[in-house]
């Protein structure tokens, strides 16, 4: 993860924590990037690791929706094509998936969710 996307999830999951501390521990980050080793990578691979899950699960139920999906990317950032396969799949599954390009987005889409818009 870039350093750029990195402090925009930071933030965003310290203002979740702030703003929802009753549902703190239902979002979390999934450590899916980074470089790695051949065989670390084999190993995370045997353990069930998916290449384009999202950044940001919160598994929280809402309406019609499981849970939320949240991607993180800068202004300039693009999906590649293993993040669009698995969106597609999670959204088929009946999760609602978002992609995050700035503190304000992120919180939008955290707040309408929770209110079940």
């Amino acid at each position: 993860m870039r350093q750029e996307e990195h402090l925009l999830q930071a933030a965003c999951v310290r203002y979740f924590r702030l703003a929802h501390p009753r549902l703190a521990l239902c979002l979390i980050a999934v450590p899916n990037g980074g470089r790695r080793d051949a065989v670390t990578g084999a190993k995370l691979k045997a353990e069930g690791v998916v290449a384009g899950v999202s950044d940001l699960l919160l598994l929280v139920p809402r309406g019609k929706y499981h849970g939320l999906c949240i991607e993180m990317k800068t202004p300039q950032g693009r999906q590649s094509e293993a993040q669009r396969r698995w969106q597609q799949a999670v959204e088929e599954m009946g999760y609602k998936y978002a992609l995050v390009r700035s503190a304000a987005q992120f919180m939008a889409e955290v707040e309408g969710y929770l209110s079940g818009e």
